[in-house]
């Protein structure tokens, strides 16, 4: 695993999600856990578990998919700002992911939150990833 969570948790949940499985295994940090308890309430996974292996915390996140073609809900999450590159906007320039119908996830200063959050709350901060 790198040394880039968030990285290789979107590259995960892409993998898992092209491969039909069912249920995607993440090392628990802070911020998968947070991005985990968005993605929930947003409709995008069906379930999210944290259970411990040895002195290791993981986080099983059941994946939904709709229709008898189970077609997944997360078709393309992509990662914005990197580790080399770190893009920041403000609450009226954050980007809309398909008109609205995908978001943008940005750790700001009141914590983990949605583009809607953000642009509601009014507070700007660093584009992490789009998920539709």
């Amino acid at each position: 695993m790198s040394n880039d969570t968030i990285s290789s948790t979107i590259t995960s949940v892409r993998n898992a999600s092209t491969g039909r499985k069912t249920i995607v295994r993440i090392s628990a940090t802070n911020i998968t856990r947070d991005t985990g308890r968005i993605l929930l309430q947003e409709g995008f996974i069906r379930n999210l578990r944290e259970h411990r292996e040895d002195t290791k915390y993981f986080l099983d996140s059941t994946l939904k998919y709709q229709g008898r073609k189970r077609k997944p809900y997360i078709t393309a999450p992509k990662r914005i700002s990197k580790p080399g590159l770190r893009i920041y906007s403000n609450h009226r320039e954050i980007p809309e992911v398909l008109g609205g119908m995908g978001i943008v996830i940005l750790p700001t200063s009141h914590g983990l939150v949605t583009d809607r959050e953000a642009r509601q709350k009014q507070i700007g901060g660093e584009i992490l990833c789009y998920i539709w």
